[in-house]
């Protein structure tokens, strides 16, 4: 057996808030889009590097505040960028753990939680 990548499914609840978030704040790319029909809600796959993630509008497909871990290398870099966009709803830190990484916490606007992290030596 050998088991393969995870992707997580979060929910949403407004399109455009999930793209200013999910696209212009985090750097993600849409890789595509999904609806049964015009008046259904939307289901996409956005990417960035090797994480990629689905968003969810389907009512049951998951849970609001659901919360992911990213593995990032460079989280430094990428926390400085995040706050360079001098984004109005998050102004992310950096913080040293315990166990031993460096991580960016975010909440997305759907109370999904997202911490980027590295592991340091230590």
């Amino acid at each position: 057996m050998n088991l393969g990548p995870v992707t997580p499914i979060l929910r949403i609840f407004d399109e455009e808030k999930a793209h200013e978030f999910y696209v212009g704040f985090l750097g993600f790319q849409v890789d595509w889009q999904h609806r049964f029909d015009e008046n259904a809600p939307l289901y996409q796959q956005v990417s960035r590097d090797g994480c990629i993630l689905h968003l969810s509008g389907h009512f049951g497909d998951a849970c609001p505040g659901s919360a992911v871990r990213i593995e990032t290398a460079g989280v430094t870099d990428f926390q400085t960028a995040l706050l360079a966009k001098c984004y109005k709803h998050a102004r992310p830190g950096l913080e040293k753990t315990d166990w031993g990484t460096l991580e960016v916490r975010l909440t997305d606007p759907f109370g999904n939680r997202l911490t980027f992290f590295e592991n340091v030596p230590g």
